[in-house]
């Protein structure tokens, strides 16, 4: 949503699509998992009364939004883009299959994964966790807007020092942010290493792709 409080702000897409595709000349391969937050968040509206179910199942369909918004952006930018829906919508995107993604990849097509697992009490980063394993990616790289983990909060603690590294069981005992439980566990489990990182800074994407220590990698 860029600065805006809600919704897709087409320059910040435009500036994602740019770094992606820095990423796709490099030969890489490249698959999103995207949220719906910035167009409905099903938890608070959970909260205010709405049963959990049907209010994620909205906060999957918005994520097929940002899906569309991103693909829009992407083909504008010269990247050949799938979406891929968990949620069978053929008209808009393609159903999701394992076999499909990992066909598209080859094609050096990038794929983005919208509508979360399909199931609801699921969120995104379970979503993001469980698509990487399926495809076998080589890491997750979670965007967000600080640039790693820290010691405390740096926003509320000018002392806080941020982690370059840290591991699956630190994360789940001092229930840092970084994704939820599910999503860690999900990981840990299969060994997929997290590289927690600052999406607002151009070129970060590229950075880590290449090797700069960037971020906060969570991995044993």
């Amino acid at each position: 949503m860029g600065p805006g409080s809600y919704g897709v702000d087409t320059q910040t897409i435009a500036g994602i699509a740019q770094q992606v595709g820095d990423v796709r000349s490099q030969g890489v391969e490249v698959a999103v998992t995207v949220g719906g937050g910035n167009i409905f968040r099903g938890m608070a509206s959970a909260a205010k009364g709405m049963n959990r179910a049907n209010a994620d199942y909205m906060g999957m369909l918005a994520t097929v939004m940002n899906s569309l918004a991103l693909q829009d952006a992407f083909e504008k930018a010269g990247i050949p883009t799938r979406v891929m829906s968990a949620i069978d919508m053929r008209i808009v995107a393609e159903s999701y299959t394992r076999s499909r993604a990992l066909h598209h990849l080859k094609k050096s097509r990038v794929v983005i994964f919208g509508a979360g697992t399909g199931n609801p009490y699921f969120t995104t980063d379970t979503a993001a966790a469980l698509r990487a394993i399926e495809i076998d990616a080589d890491v997750i790289m979670k965007a967000t807007k600080v640039d790693g983990i820290y010691t405390a909060d740096p926003v509320k603690d000018p002392t806080a020092v941020r982690i370059p590294s840290t591991g699956y069981m630190h994360v789940l005992e001092k229930k840092l942010k970084v994704m939820d439980a599910t999503a860690i566990t999900l990981c840990m489990e299969n060994r997929m290493p997290i590289l927690v990182f600052d999406l607002t800074r151009p070129g970060n994407i590229l950075k880590a792709v290449l090797g700069e220590k960037i971020g906060t990698i969570v991995e044993d």
